[in-house]
């Protein structure tokens, strides 16, 4: 929970930005606030939510100051969020979610990084480990490799 919240002046904001800028409108946003000593206690921009960055501040005016001063942020949403509203942001996902058994992945990171592979198991329980085969193998392996490490480029056709 947000330490202002729990005293009740939590104000989070939300900024529109231009799509694809969120990561680094919010790089920007905390180095300006640090350096002009802006009463800034958050930023976020949720990776699943384009267009937008959420400001943790007690006074909107110093989102109006960043505005102006970064590039790619465009303009403040009149009212702040609740932090119900934001919370599903905060809570960690599943890393494997919407891979599923047939799916065609390309693992993007470890020493496979690059290779297409079709799943043949989806793990449960806290480990969330895929079981796949790669397609460029001159014998068909199984092996086992993290759900964050894979991107799912077309899911199975039902």
């Amino acid at each position: 929970m947000f330490e202002a919240e729990k005293n009740g002046d939590v104000n989070i904001f939300i900024v529109k930005t231009t799509v694809n800028q969120e990561k680094s409108v919010a790089k920007s946003m905390a180095l300006v606030a640090k350096k002009e000593h802006l009463d800034v206690r958050a930023v976020l921009a949720p990776e699943e939510l384009k267009g937008y960055v959420f400001v943790e501040t007690p006074d909107s005016t110093a989102i109006d100051d960043l505005i102006k001063a970064i590039p790619h942020a465009k303009t403040m949403l009149k009212s702040p969020a609740k932090f119900g509203e934001i919370e599903h942001f905060l809570k960690p996902k599943p890393i494997s979610v919407g891979v599923t058994e047939g799916s065609i992945i390309e693992i993007t990171s470890g020493p496979f990084k690059g290779e297409k592979a079709k799943v043949k198991r989806v793990g449960s329980g806290q480990h969330d480990e895929i079981t796949v085969e790669l397609f460029d193998a001159v014998v068909p392996i199984p092996i086992t490799i993290r759900g964050d490490t894979v991107r799912v480029l077309k899911k199975e056709e039902e």
